[in-house]
């Protein structure tokens, strides 16, 4: 059975850092590109960012770019996700998600991230 479970969420003031966790197990981390999703109330799912499977490509959402960094360690199955210079519209229900290939393409389309974590919770004040 596959899990994804996410943390590091939390609550922070405008401009301050975060940063998120991704734990999977019960797949081959390893072979799967990543992505981390964020949901505003009232508002639809949207990428966020994300890397392939070596680590080695990278892909942000033009809104965190700069401010986001995306990474992973594929020995501890884990992903991270480093929010720096955080703005009160970044706050959201954030969620990783695991792509059946492992590639990324760029324009975050849902289906083909397979298995999704149950969200973490970022909350920027101003």
């Amino acid at each position: 059975q596959v899990q994804l479970v996410e943390s590091g969420g939390g609550s922070v003031q405008a401009g301050g850092s975060l940063r998120l966790s991704c734990t999977a197990s019960g797949l081959t981390f390893g072979n799967h590109a990543m992505g981390w999703f964020r949901q505003a109330p009232g508002k639809q799912r949207e990428g966020v960012s994300c890397i392939a499977w070596s680590g080695g490509t990278t892909f942000y959402a033009d809104s965190v770019k700069g401010r986001f960094t995306v990474s992973r360690d594929n020995n501890k199955n884990t992903l991270y996700l480093q929010m720096n210079s955080l703005k009160p519209e970044d706050t959201a229900m954030y969620y990783c998600a695991a792509s059946v290939v492992g590639i990324c393409s760029g324009s975050f389309t849902e289906g083909v991230f397979q298995y999704w974590g149950q969200g973490t919770q970022v909350t920027v004040s101003s």
